[in-house]
């Protein structure tokens, strides 16, 4: 089982991520995780902060000669606007300044909750930590689990299906799309509904408002059997799902056509099984179970789609209180991105990467990689002679 914490606030000096249960002998380098932090930071409609940050990670521990060793692996990912903020978010006690409290809650966001549950007088306690900054840590940790499925030839991308009244209708994606998506400032791949998408951000930042959207993930190359139907906390979809909704600015998250499957009847919803003699394996048609049934991955491609919402920071603020006077005010006004959804979608694959890793070793055991291979060929086995 792989688990993972992260540490660290928004301007705060660096975030760290610290990941146990990894297998040993699993090749990776620096320059790796860097390709995924910086997939994380491109996008159409991102903020100010973006031209401040060029994220790189360092490994402090867990990786020696290009490889894993089992023991925790700890990655630091420094933030350069610590140079501005120091003051502010110094640890010492000298660099305290009342004046600078902030105590107008933004809606929407964690800032009121946060001072009342932890007895803070200063917003800005709750805000740095609740920031989508902490996702860095979180996709630098995912690459460990997205190369770790690389070795099995398991394939995770996500894309962009909507923002705002733009979407895509019927479309099909599948990992042949991927140079494209990786292509698109939106990471949508359709030349021509990504248009739209960037005219409906302009239309958006010029009345000084946000915008959220849908994006999906999907997985292809999963062998059926990943998590378990025995117990509540085994079934993966519902592991994937917090995973998915930890995210910040997440609201909504469905497998296949998840809520759709509500409004039609049984005979157009599940997906009849075939079996494919030569290949020695059962497939399906359609998938609209989104390669989950019971808890449990069908061998049908896995597919997720989660609802993103608009950022609270809004550059015209919205009515608050404020927390010392009680009076009515306008929230805070801090330096946000208009629209994050394609970096979302890069976060929603290191949150699924991690939860289908940790399935995966759960399955195959083994403390080496080599070892999870000799397993998981054997499972194969198993199943295409059932």
């Amino acid at each position: 089982m792989i688990r993972y914490i992260t540490a660290g606030e928004s301007h705060g000096q660096s975030l760290t991520a610290i990941i146990e249960g990894l297998p040993a002998g699993l090749s990776i380098d620096e320059e790796y995780i860097n390709r995924h932090l910086a997939r994380r930071q491109v996008g159409y409609g991102r903020g100010e902060r973006m031209n401040i940050e060029k994220d790189k990670v360092q490994i402090t521990s867990g990786v020696r000669w290009g490889e894993t060793i089992a023991s925790p692996v700890a990655l630091i990912v420094n933030n350069k606007d610590w140079e501005n903020w120091g003051s502010t978010m110094s640890v010492d006690s000298s660099g305290k300044n009342p004046d600078e409290h902030l105590l107008k809650p933004r809606p929407g966001h964690a800032d009121l909750p946060g001072i009342l549950k932890y007895d803070r007088e200063d917003v800005r306690d709750i805000l740095e930590r609740a920031s989508a900054r902490e996702t860095a840590a979180r996709v630098a940790a995912g690459a460990f689990a997205l190369r770790l499925l690389e070795e099995f030839d398991i394939k995770v991308f996500s894309y962009s299906v909507k923002i705002g009244n733009a979407g895509l209708e019927n479309l099909e994606v599948t990992s042949k799309d991927i140079d494209l998506i990786e292509a698109s400032a939106l990471r949508c791949p359709s030349p021509e509904v990504e248009k739209i998408m960037i005219e409906e951000i302009d239309t958006v930042q010029k009345n000084k408002d946000t915008l959220g959207g849908i994006f999906t993930v999907r997985v292809e190359g999963l062998p059926p059997g990943l998590g378990s139907h025995v117990q509540w906390d085994r079934k993966l979809d519902a592991r994937i799902a917090a995973a998915i909704l930890s995210i910040q600015a997440i609201k909504g998250v469905e497998f296949g056509i998840g809520f759709k499957s509500a409004t039609l009847p049984g005979s157009k919803v599940h997906d009849e099984i075939s079996y494919e003699k030569q290949e020695k394996k059962y497939y399906r048609k359609t998938n609209n179970a989104g390669g989950i049934e019971g808890g449990m991955t069908n061998g049908e491609p896995l597919i997720i789609t989660a609802a993103m919402k608009p950022i609270s920071s809004l550059m015209k603020p919205l009515k608050s209180v404020n927390t010392i006077t009680k009076e009515p005010v306008a929230s805070e006004k801090v330096r946000s991105d208009v629209c994050a959804l394609p970096a979302a979608g890069v976060v929603g694959e290191a949150a699924v990467a991690l939860e289908l890793a940790s399935a995966l070793m759960e399955k195959t055991g083994g403390d080496s990689i080599r070892e999870m291979k000799r397993n998981y060929k054997a499972y194969l086995d198993q199943v295409r002679n059932f």
